[in-house]
C-alpha cells in the first residue's frame, strides 16, 4: 500500500492517536443523543468514529492514509494487521449500506 501511494509514512504520534480516540468517543456520545432526532447524522458520526479509531492505530505506527487511499485504505491496512479481530470492523463498513433504520442504528451502538 505504501508502494501504491495509498499509505504514507509520517512521524508516529501517540498524542495524535489519543486525540483521534477522544474525537471518536465524542462522536459516539453525540450519535447516541441524536439517533432519534437525526438517524442519518448519527449514522455518519458512527462511521467517522470508527474511521478515527482505526486511524489512531495507524498514527501509532507512523502511517497515514493518503488522499489516494482514503477511508478504504485505513480499513484494509488495519483489518489485515488484526485478522482475528475482523468482526470488530463491521461498524466501519456501514458507510456502504443505505437506508439504515433507527433500530439497526441502536444495535450498532
Amino acid at each position: 500500500m505504501l508502494g501504491r501511494g495509498e499509505l504514507e509514512k509520517v512521524p508516529a504520534s501517540r498524542s495524535q492517536a489519543d486525540e483521534l480516540l477522544d474525537q471518536a468517543r465524542r462522536h459516539v456520545a453525540t450519535a447516541r443523543l441524536a439517533m432519534d432526532s437525526d438517524p442519518v447524522g448519527s449514522y455518519q458520526l458512527l462511521y467517522d468514529a470508527a474511521r478515527k479509531a482505526l486511524c489512531a492505530i495507524l498514527e501509532n505506527q507512523g502511517l497515514r492514509a493518503s488522499s489516494r487511499g482514503g477511508h478504504i485504505a485505513v480499513y484494509e491496512v488495519v483489518s489485515a494487521q488484526l485478522v482475528p479481530c475482523q468482526a470488530t470492523f463491521a461498524l466501519f463498513t456501514i458507510r456502504r449500506r443505505r437506508g439504515l433504520s433507527t433500530l439497526r442504528l441502536r444495535q450498532a451502538m
